[in-house]
């Protein structure tokens, strides 16, 4: 079964669309790489290094690379898209240097102006289906591996709290894969509250719940890495060591499609419940 491509190269193709370009605007300003380092003031490899991928450019760098090329009005357009590739892969590392609570709280103006919710999750129930309990196991687990501040009750109040919008006239679509429902996240009390949850939560009239039997046959979609689909404007992909934010409609319909492909390996209502049941009759 074919493996999944890193979301982060997605990422790393936008970096390299915006050096090419750079080195567009300078063939056209018919300057060399060296002539164009000498009149910015720069080492001279440094214009080589930015075409090539090798350094990042700044803002700054993008607005002296206009300036000696003739362009500066294509300065403002050109930072944008650099502001938007800076955006679309951050480390953890960077968000979390505080903690987990104050992460949770950058979330809620998303999940706010968001009517239609696709989620596929593959490890974990997705969070706007969390007890504050499973939340809570989760993300302390999170906070030791990555060894910040363990604020991770504050934040699954904060995660669980982001709730309310269930209860609203949007639409919530989660697929999870069935061995979400066995990995063992807190003890099995948290469990076994965490399953009943899911059983009452899928009942709600703005939530369609799908699981993906680990028997589904035939399978023309591995198993991905979890992401959320908000409306038809962005994809969020959590990775291990970085979140990743998609904007580009190419790559949001391959992800709807991926969604698509997803949900007809589901099975739903009583079926879901099925499985559900079966994986609380385990923990007994």
């Amino acid at each position: 079964m074919p493996s999944s491509p890193s979301p982060s190269s997605s990422v790393q193709a936008a970096r390299q669309a915006l050096a090419d370009r750079l080195r567009e605007i300078r063939q056209d300003a018919g300057l060399s790489g060296r002539a164009l380092s000498e009149a910015a003031q720069w080492h001279p490899a440094k214009t080589s290094r930015i075409e090539r991928g090798g350094q990042p450019a700044t803002a700054a760098d993008i607005q002296k690379w206009c300036e000696v090329c003739g362009v500066i009005d294509l300065a403002p357009d050109l930072v944008a898209s650099l502001r938007a590739v800076e955006g679309a892969y951050v480390e953890w590392r960077r968000l979390e240097r505080t903690g987990l609570s104050r992460l949770q709280q950058t979330y809620v103006p998303l999940y706010e102006r968001t009517t239609h919710f696709r989620v596929y999750q593959s490890h974990v129930v997705p969070g706007l289906l969390q007890t504050v309990e499973y939340a809570s196991a989760l993300l302390s687990a999170i906070t030791m591996f990555r060894r910040i501040p363990n604020d991770a009750e504050a934040a699954a109040s904060g995660r669980v709290e982001r709730q309310r919008v269930l209860y609203s006239e949007r639409r919530f679509a989660f697929l999870v894969e069935e061995a979400v429902l066995m990995y063992g996240v807190g003890d099995s009390d948290v469990m076994a509250a965490q399953l009943r949850h899911l059983l009452t939560m899928m009942r709600l009239p703005s939530v369609s719940f799908g699981v993906i039997p680990m028997n589904a046959r035939p399978r023309r979609i591995w198993t991905l890495e979890g992401f959320t689909i908000f409306d038809d404007v962005e994809v969020q992909i959590e990775l291990l060591t970085a979140k990743v934010t998609v904007s580009a409609p190419g790559e949001l319909s391959v992800y709807a499609r991926a969604f698509g492909e997803l949900a007809t390996l589901a099975v739903t209502g009583d079926q879901a419940r099925a499985l559900i049941e079966q994986a609380l009759d385990a923990l007994s």
